[in-house]
């Protein structure tokens, strides 16, 4: 934990609304919907004189780069191998609230507000002032004792507290988050495109993933860890002791031909508690038609040709691109015949796309 005035961070301002004039936001359009509130603390909630920041570490017990080995199986991120955290994290800084108030005057005298990810509060630079880490070259935080591995949370407050010092960088000329992206997201030191980030792409991203970045996705179907499990701060890293955040073992590298035949009950179901449901099912299983169309793996084809007749759009269209990289020309050829009466204007771009490619 660490604390960190109202107004400690007036470098942040300027450099989120460079990201979002630069589009490098992608279409979470929330973020230019929120900027102004997302400048400073003070423009989200007026009284507002500290911020209380905590870390909760959710250290793996194995590098999440392993994962990647197996391309008939999925990667998952970390942080959503569990529970979802967002809930506990949000429970926890309630009973610190619910203590920390009757100490410092009561309700009557203090006010406090808990905020977990979804609030428009800059959470990473106000970490940094409060000395839990520091923004490092892939823009997450990374600190000394817990390396890449932090959950964040915020609990603001009107009273004034004294602030902590501020973390400084101690990235020096290393590169090794930067090197590790498997789409080149970051086009400078301490600065992210999200619309190549893999996490964007598979979480926040709504329709079709751009065709250039699927090969490099590999088998990653939510979210990446590639650029926190490079930096080498994580050797002083530990693994994490919340048995909620702990890996659940079906999702450590889960089979594709599973996931695929996932329909809507069955996905809720299976994430139930997870970060996972809130993405949904057709966004998942778009994320995992991708990995089967990067597995080489021919006994996933049936899996994909299922997958051409779902009710939704995106699969469809999805499935003719993993399948256009696992058949055989002539295969795909008659499959593409077979499917000549497809409505979708998108859909019907993808068997373009696949036809184009094939021919050059």
């Amino acid at each position: 934990m660490g604390i960190a005035s109202a107004d400690a961070i007036p470098h942040a301002a300027p450099r989120l609304h460079q990201w979002i004039t630069d589009g490098a936001h992608g279409d979470m359009e929330w973020m230019p919907e929120t900027a102004q509130r997302r400048s400073a603390p003070g423009n989200m909630w007026p009284q507002v004189r500290s911020v209380l920041m905590l870390g909760l570490n959710y250290g793996p017990d194995e590098d999440p780069r392993a994962a990647l080995a197996d391309r008939s199986r999925g990667a998952i991120s970390v942080y959503a191998r569990g529970d979802d955290y967002h809930e506990l994290i949000k429970g926890k800084l309630k009973r610190i609230a619910s203590r920390f108030v009757p100490r410092v005057g009561g309700p009557d005298k203090v006010q406090v507000k808990v905020f977990v990810d979804t609030a428009p509060l800059m959470e990473k630079p106000l970490a940094e002032a409060a000395g839990l880490g520091w923004q490092g070259r892939h823009t997450n935080l990374v600190s000394r004792e817990k390396g890449s591995w932090l959950l964040l949370g915020a609990i603001a407050t009107d009273l004034a507290l004294p602030p902590d010092a501020p973390e400084r960088d101690h990235c020096g000329s290393c590169r090794a988050c930067l090197d590790a992206c498997p789409t080149n997201a970051f086009p400078a030191p301490y600065r992210i495109d999200a619309r190549r980030c893999v996490s964007y792409l598979t979480i926040e991203h709504k329709g079709p993933i751009p065709v250039e970045l699927r090969p490099l996705m590999g088998n990653r179907i939510y979210g990446c860890d590639d650029c926190l499990a490079a930096c080498p701060w994580n050797k002083f890293a530990e693994m994490g002791r919340e048995a909620r955040l702990a890996a659940r073992d079906e999702n450590r590298a889960p089979a594709l031909a599973e996931l695929a035949r996932l329909d809507d009950a069955a996905f809720r179901t299976r994430f139930s508690k997870s970060p996972i449901k809130r993405t949904g099912r057709v966004r998942f299983l778009r994320n995992v038609l991708v990995a089967i169309g990067n597995s080489g793996d021919p006994a996933l084809i049936p899996e994909a040709e299922r997958l051409l007749t779902d009710e939704h759009p995106l699969l469809r269209g999805a499935a003719v691109w993993a399948l256009s990289r696992l058949l055989d020309p002539a295969a795909f050829a008659r499959l593409r015949d077979a499917n000549a009466g497809e409505s979708d204007p998108d859909v019907r771009a993808e068997w373009r796309l696949a036809r184009a490619s094939e021919a050059a």
